[in-house]
C-alpha cells in the first residue's frame, strides 16, 4: 500500500486466478500424448483439464476446425493459493540450472506467464513413470495495473526473479 500510494485497502492488487496450459504441438495425432498430458494436468492441479479446440483450420500445421490442440486448467480460491505456494517452495527450486525467473514474462497489465520446458519439476510427477516429456505454461492473473506492480506483488509472494536481468533494463 505504501509503495504505490494506495489509500483504500480494497484498491490493493490481488491474484485472481492461475491458469495452466499445455499445447499439444507435435502430439496432435498421438492419442497417448493427449492422455499423458491430461493425466499430468490432473495430478498437478487436482482438477480435470478443459480441452481447447481449434477455431479455424490451418492447412500448414495440419489442423482442422474443432480439433483438440491443447488443454487448460483455471485455479481460483484455496486451490490457487495452494498451487502458488507449491510452485514457489517446491517446483521452481527443482528446475534444472535455475538462475531466477525471467522478468520478460510480464504483460502490460501486470499478469505473469512462466513456461516450464519439462513438467518433471512438479512433485506429483515421478520421473520413473514418465513416457513422454512435455512443457506447460503457468499464467498468474492479477488485478494490477502495470508490470511494476505485478513484479512487486510476486516478489512479496516469494517468487525468485533474476536480479541481473532486472538491473540490465
Amino acid at each position: 500500500m505504501k509503495k504505490f500510494g494506495y489509500t483504500n485497502p480494497n484498491a490493493v492488487p490481488k491474484v485472481t486466478k492461475v491458469t495452466l496450459n499445455v499445447g499439444l504441438g507435435k502430439g496432435l495425432k498421438d492419442a497417448k500424448f493427449l492422455e499423458t498430458a491430461e493425466d499430468t494436468m490432473r495430478r498437478i492441479t487436482s482438477q480435470s483439464p478443459v480441452k481447447t479446440k481449434a477455431r479455424k483450420s490451418i492447412s500448414t500445421f495440419k489442423i482442422r476446425e474443432g480439433m483438440v490442440i491443447g488443454m487448460k486448467v483455471t485455479l481460483r480460491g484455496k486451490r490457487m493459493w495452494d498451487f502458488l505456494e507449491k510452485l514457489v517452495k517446491v517446483s521452481i527450486p527443482r528446475i534444472r540450472d535455475f538462475r531466477g525467473l525471467p522478468v520478460a514474462g510480464f504483460d502490460e497489465r501486470g499478469n505473469y506467464t512462466l513456461g516450464f520446458p519439462e513438467h518433471t519439476a512438479f512433485p506429483e510427477i515421478r520421473t520413473d513413470e514418465i513416457e513422454v516429456i512435455h512443457g506447460l505454461q503457468v499464467t498468474i492473473g492479477m488485478t494490477t495495473g502495470s508490470e511494476e506492480e505485478g513484479k512487486a506483488m510476486l516478489k512479496l509472494l516469494g517468487f525468485p526473479f533474476n536480479e541481473s536481468e532486472e538491473n540490465s533494463k
